[in-house]
């Protein structure tokens, strides 16, 4: 097969083979099953960064000992591990009628204070999640960097360049080789604003928590055995507490109708709201499977062979 085609696995097909890997790792099943179901909703959903291209370094942490497979608690969480894409689990209530809200700190520090070069500040993302009726439910997620570090990470993987406005140097110099991103940071969102709300959710994740927070945070790109207590909040609003939650979500569906057929700017084609695209790509990736590049099949596979279970690519 060339280098330059993306074979496609089918969504159950990848769960099957996380769920094997970590059973093949000491994960219990049943926490196996969960995990894997979960790394795979990253997948699906587009957040390729997040899902199963993070396999193999979850695999070497639980080997070296730097991840605890007992963990207790999902409301506040402290000695956690990095957890994939926030959207999955800002979107677990949705089905419920109600609305997530979820708060993290990165495993790993890539941002400094605003002016500052020390990095004491992780991407710290946020994700929020919204039923509607007839539409797809609205769902932000994102980090407060202009990129999330796990793109940082698959750029570097695939050989490929990072575009001006990502990271840069020690020196305010644009970076856009992700081999060097260990010779700069990220850049917040927004300026200062970013940087300021980096420090707000990795209070509320972390601090709050009992979690590791600045200096404390663990980099678990390069450590894979010192334990990262990874603090991670998740808030669910109960819609029918405000509203009745048929109402609340037409009154959604509403707000979306007006926003989509709003007047466009020259070169706009339409509205893009939170979630649609990833809305869009579960839909097209559940009927075409999912893309895994070269590099990333090639790790998958070293892993299979480490750990003695069959190969995603059969």
């Amino acid at each position: 097969m060339p280098n330059d085609v993306k074979p496609n696995v089918a969504h159950a097909e990848l769960i099957r083979f996380i769920d094997a890997a970590y059973r093949a790792a000491g994960i219990p099943q049943a926490d196996a099953a969960k995990a894997a179901e979960l790394m795979a909703a990253s997948d699906i959903s587009g957040a390729d960064g997040h899902g199963v291209f993070r396999l193999p370094q979850y695999i070497r942490r639980i080997k070296a000992g730097g991840l605890n497979t007992r963990p207790v608690g999902w409301v506040g969480v402290r000695h956690g591990n990095h957890a994939g894409a926030a959207a999955v689990y800002a979107a677990m209530p949705l089905q419920h009628d109600m609305i997530g809200l979820y708060f993290a700190v990165g495993n790993a520090n890539h941002l400094p204070p605003w002016g500052g070069v020390d990095m004491l500040l992780s991407t710290n993302p946020i994700a929020v999640a919204v039923p509607a009726l007839a539409e797809p439910p609205l769902i932000l997620d994102m980090a407060t960097t202009v990129a999330a570090y796990g793109k940082v990470k698959v750029a570097a993987q695939q050989g490929k360049t990072m575009p001006e406005g990502w990271m840069i140097d020690r020196q305010g110099q644009p970076l856009t080789d992700p081999s060097r991103a260990d010779d700069g940071f990220l850049l917040p969102i927004g300026g200062y604003k970013g940087a300021a709300l980096a420090l707000m959710f990795g209070l509320l994740a972390g601090t709050l928590n009992g979690a590791a927070n600045g200096a404390d945070v663990v980099d678990f790109n390069k450590d894979d055995t010192t334990p990262t207590n990874t603090g991670q909040a998740i808030c669910v609003l109960d819609i029918k507490a405000f509203a009745e939650p048929l109402a609340f979500k037409r009154q959604v569906d509403a707000v979306i109708r007006q926003l989509h057929g709003s007047a466009l700017l020259p070169g706009f084609d339409h509205i893009r709201l939170p979630g649609e695209d990833r809305h869009r790509r579960i839909e097209e990736r559940r009927a075409n499977g999912i893309p895994i590049p070269p590099e990333l099949r090639a790790a998958l596979d070293k892993l299979a062979a480490d750990l003695h279970i069959p190969p995603l690519f059969g």
